[in-house]
C-alpha cells in the first residue's frame, strides 16, 4: 500500500505522517509507504500507486478539488481525504465523490476511525479467493462477486465475469469474505452490498446484470441497516 500525504504546510505533513505511522504500527498491517507533496502539480507527476490519499484544498498552483477530481478518473478506486480548515468547501468536496473530509487541525480518533473503515474496504477491493471448482482452482478478486447461490450440493458465485461454481456452502463464504460488505440475505444467498441497486422486502435487484437475489422478511430491517451504514462508510 501506498500512501500519499500533500500539503504546503510542512506541519501538517509530519503530524499526518506521524498518525499515521502510529496507527500502522498498532494495527495488524503492513506499514504502508508514506510519500509527501507540497502541491497538486507535483502529486499529479508522480508515478507511484495511489491507494490513499491526504489532499490540501489551498495550495499553490492547482487546487485540491481539481486534483481529487484528476485522480479519481485515472484510479476510480482510490480512497482521498479531504483536509482543510474551511466548511465552505464541503459540498465541493462531497461532489469529488471523496471518502472523508477532515478539518484541521486532524483529530486524531476521527482519523484512525476513518481509516479503519477505508482499511476495510481496500482489502475488500485487493482480496483473491479460491474457488474449489472439485478438480480445478479458480483465483478471482473478492471484489468481484456480485452474489452467492446455494444450488443443490454446491455454490454458484455469479460475479462481473461470469458465473463460477463450488463446493463451499454458505456457511464457508460467510466465514472467508470480508466483513462490511458482504451479507447474507437468505439461507440460500449471500450479496454483495457494493452491487446492490434496490430492494423490496423480498427481493434484491443489482446495478449489474438483471439477476435477482431472495431477501428473507425476517432479514429485511437488519439488510436495510446494514445497506446504509455501508453507503455511509463508503460515500466516494
Amino acid at each position: 500500500m501506498r500512501i500519499s500525504i500533500c500539503d504546503d504546510d510542512q506541519f501538517i505533513l509530519e503530524e499526518l505522517k506521524k498518525y499515521l505511522e502510529e496507527y500502522y504500527s498498532q494495527e495488524d498491517y503492513d506499514m504502508p509507504e508514506l510519500v509527501a507533496f507540497s502541491d497538486g502539480n507535483a502529486l499529479l507527476a508522480d508515478e507511484g500507486k495511489k491507494d490513499i490519499v491526504f489532499l490540501d484544498i489551498e495550495m499553490p498552483g492547482l487546487d485540491g478539488i481539481f486534483v481529487g477530481n484528476m485522480l479519481k478518473k485515472k484510479y476510480p478506486d482510490i480512497f482521498i481525504f479531504i483536509i482543510t480548515a474551511y466548511d465552505e468547501y464541503l459540498d465541493a468536496a462531497m461532489d469529488a465523490h471523496v471518502f472523508r473530509y477532515l478539518r484541521k487541525p486532524v483529530e486524531k480518533n476521527r482519523l484512525f476511525q476513518s481509516l479503519k473503515i477505508a482499511m476495510r474496504r481496500y482489502y475488500c477491493l485487493v482480496s483473491d479467493i479460491m474457488i474449489d471448482q472439485g478438480n480445478t482452482f479458480k483465483k478471482i478478486s473478492e471484489s468481484e462477486i456480485i452474489y452467492i447461490e446455494a444450488q443443490d450440493k454446491t455454490t454458484i458465485l455469479n460475479t462481473v465475469s461470469g458465473k463460477y461454481s463450488s463446493k463451499n456452502t454458505i456457511h464457508a463464504w460467510m466465514e472467508t469474505l470480508n466483513a462490511g460488505s458482504f451479507f447474507q440475505t437468505h439461507k440460500s444467498y449471500i450479496v454483495n452490498l457494493r452491487y446492490v441497486l434496490k430492494f423490496s422486502h423480498v427481493l434484491i435487484a443489482f446495478n449489474f446484470g438483471t439477476d435477482k437475489a431472495y431477501l428473507a422478511r425476517r432479514k429485511y430491517k437488519q439488510f436495510k441497516k446494514a445497506y446504509y451504514t455501508y453507503l455511509s462508510h463508503n460515500s466516494q
